[in-house]
């Protein structure tokens, strides 16, 4: 137990600077600058997602519902026309850059809603809503995608964890079976042997007894006789002894096996153990990114 403890203790320590707790996605008003020129408009940042993702995801979303194609010249992008009806019921044209920073991905947004207008505190504090609402959850699908492919990968480490605690307990089944089986092998090679042993005593008396005879017969074919029913009985002794000697070769096997077997036990429920601490610290990983998950889909 106090290795397992061990273990479970490194184990935490490995994966826990991995765990990161959710990260707050911030919408925020501020003066984005494209080109030369500054444009009132939004910043969002998006947690922990990939850059390259969230860039196409964006170009996606701009592009949805309306034969316009966002331009990019320079890492700004830019459309006319896009249908976004959360914010607008007439097409608008965005102009939008998204930064890859340390541990975030941060989009910079201006959205005109007609020549020279854009949403701003003084558009109107509903439009502003509306588009402040359909950029968070923007940011927020991106982040709940992320945060599901970490679940996901952790879950697979815990699926894989499990499968090996199966084979384990798998094998410890096997290897007392195979002791069983083998004992049972034991005991009747056991039986049949005490048979063959008291018959190869009595053969050996009996072909003692025969020589016997052989020698105090006289030369003829009465002797003759005599010689050819000792060699058969020396053959006989002969395919006993070679069946004796089988047996106890089995047997020899058997208790081998049996040792074997008995000796991988208790190396196996070790080795249960220190999977099953594996699988209480996994359980835990993956209980905190459910954790997570479910508190950036309450944003």
């Amino acid at each position: 137990m106090k290795r397992s403890y061990f273990i479970l203790c490194l184990v935490l320590l490995i994966t826990a600077p991995g765990l990161n707790g959710q990260k707050p996605i911030k919408v925020l008003e501020d003066s984005v600058q494209f080109g030369n020129y500054l444009y009132p408009g939004l910043s969002i940042t998006i947690p922990e997602a990939e850059y390259d993702k969230v860039l196409k995801n964006w170009i996606k979303a701009q592009e949805s519902g309306t034969k316009s194609k966002v331009q990019t010249e320079n890492g700004e992008m830019t459309i006319f026309g896009a249908i976004i009806k959360e914010i607008s019921p007439t097409p608008v044209n965005i102009y939008s850059r998204l930064m890859n920073e340390d541990t975030l991905t941060r989009l910079l947004v201006a959205i005109e809603l007609k020549k020279d207008l854009y949403i701003e505190a003084a558009s109107g504090d509903i439009q502003l809503t509306s588009a402040k609402n359909y950029l968070k959850e923007f940011a927020k699908d991106q982040y709940i995608d992320f945060i599901k492919e970490e679940l996901s990968a952790e879950e697979k480490i815990l699926r894989d964890l499990n499968k090996e605690l199966g084979s384990l307990e798998s094998s410890k089944a096997r290897s007392k079976k195979t002791a069983k089986n083998k004992r049972s092998t034991i005991n009747d090679e056991q039986e049949k042997l005490l048979v063959k042993h008291n018959e190869l005593s009595l053969l050996s008396n009996e072909i003692i007894n025969k020589n016997n005879e052989l020698m105090a017969m006289p030369v003829g074919a009465g002797r003759d006789a005599m010689a050819t029913q000792v060699q058969e009985l020396e053959k006989r002794r002969k395919k006993l002894q070679r069946e004796i000697s089988k047996g106890e070769n089995k047997i020899g096997k058997a208790r081998s096996a049996i040792d074997q077997a008995d000796r991988s036990i208790p190396r196996n429920e070790n080795e249960q153990d220190v999977m099953k601490s594996k699988i209480d610290a996994q359980q835990a990983v993956v209980q905190r990114f459910i954790d997570k998950l479910n508190t950036v889909k309450l944003y």
